[in-house]
């Protein structure tokens, strides 16, 4: 696993890296700041009992060193299930399986639960060679595959620049795609409004009227805000939502407390309140140009409450901030009608077994044809002005 002056290492958490040097190759003076590929985020999922062996997600972050400094990192996970990832290989261990093979263990580089575009070969900042540490990453992983006996190992959202360079070291190229919303200068809610067709921008003004009708009002909480009474109320949400459409929620109540402490200020809590008790709930990351919508729930359902709570107020949150894009998390083509357009998303795939690699090859090559052009086609029957939306899409 090593190369002539950077040696690699595997390490089995988040607490045996020092949160200033892994914050220093995640999210490094001068580059935009992703929430989740903080070290806060890595210990708040893995003490909190989310993210660990027991639960199917035993760390093994791989460390660059040079002269015994880290000078890059991967955030990994041997896995002995598909669950949590939203990059879906179900199929493929699946059939795996019933030809004899063995599919699980196998290696995630990625977030947990978090299916939000961002680094994922880590390299230092101020390195003269950053992509010399990021082929010794990518070189590792397959050796660190090996070693685990891992069947395959699994790098998800990745930025297109990664996507390539892991392509050219052997991993097979996936596309999917997400629907976020960009921000083109708006001073306000309506003055996006005014970028729609009339049919969609009277749907989402009665779309909105209509989700506060029965006395609801929005409060979004951040910092001091986000007390241990609003995490009682939101994991309430999350487990009464995460049962009714997952079977089993993944993240566990303290890993909301955890968050709130550590990185409070990164978090936009969006709360429903109805009759002097909070009754839904949405959660955001907030970035240094992006708002990450990741999950909602609630206790209550009302009209169009869902789209107010997860949608139009994260728009209105980016418009006020003056971020640049809101990415409202995985699948959803209801989101194109409230301004949400196609935007393409990568992974990577290393597969050990020849003959699993050469048949999944053949599916991404056939996937990737249809993701770009559903892509178009959603982009096209997008909610925009003849014109608006040309910029906009993936």
């Amino acid at each position: 696993m090593d190369s002539p002056d950077i040696t690699l290492e595997a390490v089995s958490s988040v607490r045996q890296i020092g949160a200033a040097q892994w914050d220093a190759c995640g999210n490094p003076d001068g580059a935009v700041y992703n929430p989740f590929v903080s070290h806060a985020f890595f210990d708040a999922l893995e003490q909190s009992g989310s993210a660990c062996a027991r639960t199917g997600w035993a760390a093994r972050h791989l460390l660059a060193r040079r002269g015994g400094d880290i000078v890059g990192l991967a955030p990994c996970y041997l896995k002995s299930h598909s669950q949590g990832e939203y990059v879906f290989d179900h199929s493929w261990a699946d059939a795996y399986e019933r030809a004899g093979g063995r599919y699980y263990p196998k290696l995630l580089v990625g977030v947990p639960f978090t299916p939000a575009t961002g680094p994922r070969l880590l390299a230092r900042a101020g390195l003269d060679d950053p992509d010399r540490v990021r082929v010794a990453l990518a070189t590792g992983l397959t050796a660190l595959c090996d070693a685990t006996n891992a069947s395959s190992v699994h790098v998800t959202f990745a930025p297109e620049n990664e996507w390539q360079l892991l392509a050219a070291r052997g991993f097979l190229q996936r596309t999917d795609q997400q629907f976020h919303w960009r921000n083109a200068g708006y001073g306000s809610f309506e003055d996006f409004l005014a970028t729609l067709s009339s049919r969609h921008r009277k749907a989402i003004r009665r779309e909105r009227r209509d989700a506060l009708a029965n006395g609801i009002s929005i409060h979004v909480l951040s910092g001091s805000d986000l007390t241990e009474e609003a995490w009682d109320a939101f994991f309430a949400f999350y487990m009464e939502t995460g049962s009714r459409k997952w079977g089993r929620p993944y993240l566990t109540r303290d890993f909301y407390s955890r968050i709130g402490a550590s990185m409070g200020e990164r978090i936009a809590l969006v709360m429903a309140r109805r009759e002097g008790r909070w009754i839904a709930g949405a959660i955001n990351f907030i970035g240094d140009e992006t708002l990450f919508g990741r999950h909602w729930g609630a206790i209550e359902h009302h009209p169009f409450l869902h789209f107010e709570v997860c949608y139009y107020q994260a728009i209105d949150y980016a418009i006020r901030h003056r971020l640049a894009t809101v990415e409202a998390g995985a699948q959803g083509e209801h989101k194109l009608a409230r301004g949400y357009l196609p935007q393409t998303t990568y992974s990577a795939h290393y597969i050990a077994d020849p003959a699993l690699r050469r048949a999944v090859r053949d599916y991404l090559a056939r996937e990737r044809l249809y993701v770009a052009e559903a892509g178009r086609q959603l982009t096209e029957a997008g909610p925009f002005r003849k014109g608006e939306a040309d910029d906009r899409g993936s």
